[in-house]
């Protein structure tokens, strides 16, 4: 080892984010002081984002297997059976802390980074989805990340060629110093045809693949470790800069190359860029590496700056040796680099130069990285809300129009028509509706995707939200016709070092794992992204939930929109009551009281499996789950999806009954000479169900209480966002 090129100091420690007694961990692991570039391949191993150190002991609890579950967590990305010789592989991750700092770019690495990781897996992406939430929209900053990340996800999708569908996109005050990013994507592959990052046989060349490196992104995976502060201005460095174009012909030279059997492992150069691909591929099967022929694309790179790079569109892989590779990846224009051989030594070997910079037992790396059981408190249980006592709006109708036209609930056409959602002709169900639903090519099958959580209800009692966003992405998907198959989670919090904190991220965790399990809607891949706090101020608790499911006949599929005049409106799952936490007290009256609705995983299951029933039979014409706003939102949101109106009769309190905000409860329509057959099925099924009015007209009319046009209501809710982004230029 040659002498370290500086001196290990506790500031130095402190800077790449080691606690003095991680520190000691590792001098007792090798024996002696790191070097720089050792201590930097740590910082990156041992970060909260590529460790999960506070998260482990609890993500071991969620149910990750099933009966079509081909791969769970661990790999680049979670892998479900789809018949036929197919599967879906997909996965969520965040990348919030860089699109804060620099939007466009932020939302755009982490867009091609979630393609890689499905890409990877030897599938090729057909969707993809995000999860957005900004601050407050009269927030100084808010306006210009909207602009920014809107523009990245769909300026690096768009050109990619991958189908923007769905998404959510919210408004928070919580989220005013730290948005969230989340970018989610679905990929399609043969069975068997997978490809994993597990590294084997002895003499085997290590490939460095893709684009060149440069000193973008170093310490990116660190910096998402860590808190905001005044200085977050000075992280600029540390966000990748992304080339969809790149990622284009990296993604058709991996699927040349793989379809060749050339390809024993391979691994995405993601968060902690070639330190974490290397680590990851030799901790699975033996390999020592010597990487001195990296290709840089500026002049002087250390050791150092090479490991802890970020740089995107780059792919390390174990190759057979007598294959022809370096051709098709020279066809593409990309580099190709033997960078090292597999051996049996265990090492981490970097070389550069000549000298040896670093040699660490690779295995150790990843398997002796911190895990803390860290203290953690309940949150609190709020006091019950009396339903009687909700104070009642002057005018129902003013009061529906407000919430649809609220920047929570109004239209989001504005950002997703920004995204080419059509791209690769698969797309049948277009964003706005409750999931997106995709033709998988060459069949007559169909995927549904949802992306979903509510965090409201997630600060109010997380376990509870926990559940909910599971239920809410299980209901979405069955509402467009799907058999909900499997989740990716996006478990987005603030400072674990919190008790408080990390009881939320615990009673998520808790809620999420006992909704998967009775509604068998495994977890099979996932990302935590810890620490999104600006002066000491956390995000609000945002555990999101993305789930596929499968359609066997994509043709018999649901949307929100009322179809023909003279449709009978049936409520399944009752009449509401709940409203605590609902957007009806946060909107009309100030309030964020109250506990979140209970979810009844038992009555989620049942009405869920009698929905989608009737989708399947053919035997109703259009579907809507009831979620914020309740009954009256989800009217409204059906009459805007097609322009005819409706006439209903609701039961006192009128106010209660319109916005409560209870769970596992549908609006579906049908001919009204179906109806009474339906009635009678659900309560065969044990499905509270009840006729409440007629699809009729253009305006939605509540018996005795309002009667809105449909064009005022669609106007309300059209308008705010292009309103609102109207004035970026006076914010630039």
């Amino acid at each position: 080892m040659i002498p370290n090129e500086i001196k290990i100091t506790p500031e130095l420690i402190a800077e790449h984010g080691l606690k003095p007694d991680e520190y000691e961990r590792i001098l007792a692991l090798i024996g002696r002081e790191p070097t720089l570039t050792e201590l930097g391949i740590f910082s990156a191993m041992w970060n909260e984002h590529c460790s999960y150190k506070s998260s482990k002991k609890w993500l071991r609890t969620l149910p990750t297997s099933g009966p079509r579950v081909i791969q769970g967590p661990g790999e680049n990305a979670g892998v479900v059976d789809i018949g036929d010789g197919l599967v879906v592989v997909f996965k969520m991750e965040s990348h919030n802390h860089p699109s804060y700092i620099e939007p466009y770019q932020g939302a755009t690495t982490g867009v091609g980074g979630i393609l890689r990781d499905v890409f990877t897996m030897g599938a090729r992406p057909v969707a993809a989805m995000n999860a957005l939430r900004f601050g407050a929209p009269g927030h100084e900053k808010t306006r210009h990340l909207v602009a920014g990340v809107v523009a990245g996800v769909g300026g690096y999708g768009n050109s990619f060629g991958v189908p923007t569908v769905g998404g959510e996109v919210n408004f928070d005050k919580r989220y005013d110093g730290n948005c969230l990013v989340n970018a989610f994507a679905a990929g399609i592959a043969k069975a068997d045809g997978i490809f994993y990052s597990k590294a084997y046989g002895v003499g085997m060349p290590v490939v460095y693949l893709g684009s060149k490196t440069g000193r973008d992104g170093i310490h990116g995976a660190s910096m998402a470790s860590a808190e905001f502060d005044d200085k977050t201005e000075e992280k600029r460095p540390t966000v990748q800069v992304g080339d969809p174009f790149a990622e284009k012909l990296l993604l058709e030279a991996c699927l040349e190359l793989m379809a060749s059997g050339a390809v024993i492992a391979i691994q995405d150069m993601g968060a902690a860029g070639l330190t974490c691909s290397a680590v990851e591929m030799g901790a699975k099967g033996d390999l020592g590496i010597d990487l001195d022929k990296v290709p840089c694309r500026e002049t002087g790179m250390t050791a150092y700056e090479m490991m802890l790079s970020e740089s995107q569109e780059r792919m390390l892989m174990v190759l057979k040796p007598e294959q022809e590779a370096e051709a098709i990846f020279r066809k593409w224009g990309l580099d190709f680099a033997v960078v090292g051989e597999t051996t049996d030594t265990l090492k981490f070997v970097i070389r550069h130069q000549g000298d040896v910079m670093a040699t660490l037992p690779i295995k150790e790396l990843g398997d002796e990285a911190p895990e803390y059981d860290r203290p953690w408190v309940e949150t609190p249980k709020r006091a019950p809300l009396d339903a009687a006592s909700i104070p009642a709006p002057d005018d129902l109708g003013a009061t529906l129009v407000k919430l649809v036209g609220s920047p929570d609930l109004c239209s989001r056409r504005w950002v997703w028509e920004q995204y080419d959602h059509l791209v690769q002709g698969n797309t049948v169900v277009r964003p706005g509706s409750d999931a997106a639903v995709i033709r998988v090519e060459g069949t007559t099958k169909g995927l549904a995707m949802a992306v979903d959580v509510t965090p409201r209800y997630c600060e109010a009692d997380p376990f509870e939200g926990g559940k909910q966003a599971v239920a809410e992405c299980w209901r979405n998907i069955t509402a467009a016709g799907g058999e909900p198959l499997a989740v990716t989670d996006n478990l987005n919090f603030g400072n674990p070092e919190k008790p408080e904190i990390m009881g939320q991220l615990v009673g998520a965790i808790k809620g999420i794992g006992e909704a998967c399990r009775v509604l068998d809607f495994p977890v099979v891949s996932g990302n935590v992204s810890l620490y999104n706090e600006t002066h000491g101020r956390a995000i609000l608790p945002t555990p999101a939930i993305g789930g596929v499911g499968l359609l066997d006949n994509v043709e018999k599929h649901a949307t929100i929109a009322f179809e023909a005049a003279g449709d009978a409106v049936v409520l399944l799952g009752g009449h509401g009551s709940h409203m605590g936490a609902s957007i009806y007290l946060r909107e009309i009256l100030g309030s964020e009281e109250g506990p979140p609705p209970p979810v009844d995983l038992a009555a989620e299951r049942r009405n869920g499996d009698f929905v989608r029933g009737l989708i399947r039979a053919g035997r109703i014409t259009a579907c809507h789950d009831l979620s914020d706003g309740g009954l009256a939102v989800a009217l409204a949101e059906m009459a805007m999806a097609s322009g005819l109106g409706c006439t209903v009769a609701v039961p006192a309190p009128a106010h209660v009954t319109l916005f409560a905000e209870d769970q596992a409860r549908y609006l579906v329509t049908c001919p009204v000479d179906a109806a009474d057959a339906l009635l009678a099925d659900a309560a065969a099924a044990g499905v509270a169900a009840e006729r409440i009015g007629t699809v009729a007209g253009d305006r939605l009319i509540v018996e005795g209480h309002l009667s809105i046009s449909v064009g005022d209501l669609k106007r309300a809710h059209e308008d705010w966002f292009p309103t609102y982004m109207a004035h970026i230029e006076e914010t630039e």
